[in-house]
């Protein structure tokens, strides 16, 4: 149904300018209609996957917090002193 309705406008246009005018989806429908063709998978490798005795390529472990250091201090200092070093200075009279 679609190739007859792309032949139709084809033709029709082809009619009309005297020249064929470059049908994008008879192109497409075409490309999609010889795709068919294609075989479905390629062999890749002959090894059976099933085959435990296969050569597989070796795992490697990396972790994803490797160059983590906690920056917690190790003891907190007291929460006065360290208070008292951020606080504004009393005025002095003058």
């Amino acid at each position: 149904m679609l190739t007859l309705s792309g032949a139709k406008s084809a033709a029709a246009s082809a009619a009309r300018r005297g020249r064929f005018l470059f049908n994008w989806p008879l192109l497409a429908l075409a490309a999609l209609a010889l795709s068919g063709c294609m075989p479905a998978t390629t062999q890749i490798a002959s090894a059976n996957p099933a085959d435990p005795a296969a050569k597989v390529a070796r795992v490697g472990y990396r972790s994803t917090i490797a160059p983590y250091t906690s920056l917690r201090p190790a003891t907190p200092a007291p929460w006065r002193d360290r208070n008292d070093a951020v606080a504004p200075q009393p005025k002095q009279d003058r």
